[in-house]
């Protein structure tokens, strides 16, 4: 699939990475010449974290990860290094390219219990992504060695132990210093508990073509721009319900989130109690009195472009959600509106269905557990079903947050701060989400730019921050100075990708 955004970097999973060596060795190419341009990669970063002179311990599994170890071993011998080989199959076992780098190395192989001396730097390599069981036996003893020992470790493709597609971590597992990968990144270097695994993730170019993904590392996005004419409805207009006289915060925090997002108009609507409670707090976002009904004959205005309802919604929360959707306007689902639906997705399905506008969906884990109590996997895998079924553009929250499209599309965030779990974040950004779909972003674009938005500006306000904090100028004009400046405004009513930024570089990365 073409990216959302061109300068976002795609991720593979394991048998998508097999798929595309496998096309590359079908059209010609030397197996054996890209296991020794990655054990290169492997080499040229193992000697940037050692001390001049430093010594090296390979732990090589009986595959090919274990392949780029003896090959890696062989280049830092040459270069002077002292290097010390500890493999699982010392003298058998070894096929293919494996046993073409295990004669390459012209040093001795030690057994997995050989008692050796310190190293200054520890290579793992003793299984790759296609690893999907736990590590035991001498596997796991070396590992819980290297994570024992002083010395930092480098993993070779993936930190062994980690699966690559979900991130998951069943047993011992190695916890990497750094980790080079090669051609893309995976969805285990980002996925917690694997991402804490992986240390500094860096990609490594081996000279593969690029590879069409349907998952991608979330990064800068290209917001949008008011034209030169515009006035405010023009910039786009916003609805957020209103929960109850003594639960007006959530909606208040979406509400200005909303107008800090660019809409150019933004409401609250809900009964005269409440009102008079935001009434006290807000200036430049309206209050407009109504039920249900009345929030349904609001949206009916073409000046509302977009919807949100949710966060402190109340016992009102499903028939707002209900008239949202009805409406045919853009609509943010969050907090009090998924509970409402809990078990009962496929009334939520049915009611998406019935316009063609983007939804957006933004669960946290215990949200998304009633909202879809049937769905089971990993995070990626249950964020892509549950678009899916329901037909909404998924944002499964959290500190690794996936991004789903009903069409299988996905993005990993994973660089918000910690910093973010604290009360009425989620509230600021589902308001961010509602004021990019006011704006004319499509779903999926819009949901990933402002979970990007979120972190970025979460990551300038710094420790201690509130919710309050991410709605504060200084932090939100320095996320913005992030964004690629490069190349035109988002289109209206809908964003293409070629209006998309520049994300970092895939060499770059890093966890």
């Amino acid at each position: 699939m073409t990216a959302p955004a061109p300068g976002l970097a795609p991720l593979l999973a394991a048998a998508e990475m097999r798929a595309v060596e496998a096309a590359w060795f079908a059209a010609g190419h030397d197996s054996f010449a890209l296991m020794q341009v990655a054990a290169a990669a492997v080499a040229q970063h193992a000697r940037a974290m050692l001390p001049g002179g430093g010594s090296v311990r390979v732990l090589a599994g009986p595959g090919n990860n274990g392949g780029d170890g003896m090959v890696a071993a062989h280049l830092l011998a040459q270069a002077g290094h002292r290097v010390e080989v500890v493999a699982l199959s010392p003298d058998a076992g070894w096929k293919g390219d494996a046993a073409r780098a295990r004669a390459l190395w012209a040093g001795p192989v030690h057994p997995p219990d050989a008692v050796l001396p310190e190293a200054d730097l520890v290579i793992d390599a003793l299984f790759g992504i296609g690893l999907a069981r736990p590590l035991d036996g001498a596997a796991a003893a070396l590992a819980e060695a290297a994570n024992a020992g002083a010395a930092p470790v480098l993993a070779v493709d993936i930190p062994s132990g980690v699966d690559s597609d979900t991130g998951a971590v069943p047993g011992p597992a190695i916890r990497a210093t750094a980790t080079v990968t090669f051609h893309c990144a995976k969805p285990g270097h980002l996925l917690l508990p694997g991402r804490l695994c992986a240390g500094a993730l860096h990609v490594a170019d081996i000279g593969l073509p690029p590879s069409p993904s349907r998952t991608w590392r979330n990064g800068p996005w290209r917001l949008p721009e008011p034209e030169p004419m515009a006035h405010k409805y023009a910039r786009g207009g916003a609805l957020v319900w209103s929960g109850p006289e003594l639960a007006t915060g959530a909606a208040r925090l979406a509400a200005s989130a909303a107008l800090r997002g660019g809409a150019g108009a933004v409401a609250l609507v809900g009964d005269a109690a409440a009102l008079r409670v935001h009434a006290a707090q807000v200036t430049a976002i309206m209050l407009r009195e109504g039920d249900a009904q009345g929030f349904a004959r609001l949206l009916a205005d073409p000046r509302w472009r977009a919807a949100c309802v949710g966060p402190g919604a109340g016992p009102g929360a499903r028939c707002a959600a209900g008239a949202a959707l009805q409406s045919g306007r853009a609509v943010v689902l969050d907090a009090d509106a998924l509970t409402a639906f809990a078990g009962a997705d496929g009334d939520l399905a049915r009611l998406v269905a019935r316009h063609d506008r983007p939804v957006v969906l933004t669960p946290h884990e215990g949200e998304f557990a009633r909202l879809f109590p049937h769905l089971r996997g990993s995070r990626l895998a249950r964020a892509r079903a549950a678009a899916a079924g329901s037909g909404a553009v998924v944002v499964l929250k959290g500190p690794d947050t996936v991004i789903a499209a009903p069409d299988g599309r996905a993005i990993i965030e994973a660089d918000a701060p910690a910093h973010l779990a604290t009360a009425g974040s989620g509230d600021v950004l589902a308001g961010f989400v509602t004021a990019l779909l006011a704006q004319g972003m499509a779903a999926f674009e819009a949901a990933a730019a402002a979970v990007w938005l979120h972190g970025a500006v979460a990551r300038h306000a710094g420790r201690g921050l509130t919710a309050e904090d991410l709605l504060a100028l200084g932090p939100f004009q320095a996320a913005l100075r992030e964004a690629d400046p490069i190349g035109p405004p988002p289109a209206q009513p809908a964003v293409q990708s070629a209006g998309m930024p520049q994300a970092p570089s895939q060499a770059s990365i890093a966890s």
